[in-house]
């Protein structure tokens, strides 16, 4: 066998179609695109276009909500913080906040900040500073003899108007 002996085998890659070349190819004259109308014309983009009668996607209802005002945060559980304290990709003694966080892999996206949650156990001390924390999550971070300080704003409490 030499270098140029080489070639794919048999039917491994299909030839282009020539259309519009004459009657004896079978693809001469209309070249496949059938008589006249809109689809035989080039420059042709009829997605969702159902013949006049009302489109699919707008005859459904809409639904929902997006609120511009919502904040996002990445939510990081207790229990995964463990492990990866366990695993030496977090380190315990340090602060552990969004940057560290996200250096070990652990907070993805966020661009609020983060918000501890109280799922599973922490048995290593350490000190919290993150966006937010639920309440399960503080005791939890307490019991285990470290703390938890939140950088968003506490909300205003409502007051009466006549006070």
């Amino acid at each position: 066998m030499k270098l140029n002996d080489i070639r794919d085998n048999d039917g491994a890659r299909r030839g282009r179609i020539r259309v519009g070349r004459g009657i004896g190819s079978g693809k001469g004259k209309t070249g496949g695109r059938g008589q006249k109308g809109q689809k035989s014309r080039s420059g042709v983009a009829i997605k969702g276009f159902e013949g006049g009668q009302m489109p699919l996607h707008m005859r459904l209802p809409k639904r929902g909500f997006n609120n511009p005002f919502a904040k996002d945060y990445a939510e990081v559980n207790l229990g995964m913080v463990q492990r990866f304290i366990d695993a030496g990709k977090l380190d315990a003694k340090a602060d552990i906040d969004h940057e560290a966080l996200k250096a070990a892999g652990l907070a993805r996206g966020g661009k609020d900040g983060v918000r501890l949650l109280g799922k599973g156990e922490l048995t290593v001390k350490a000190k919290f500073i993150v966006a937010g924390a639920s309440k399960g999550a503080i005791e939890a971070v307490e019991k285990a003899g470290g703390s938890v300080e939140t950088t968003a704003p506490k909300k205003a409490e409502k007051t009466d108007k006549g006070e």
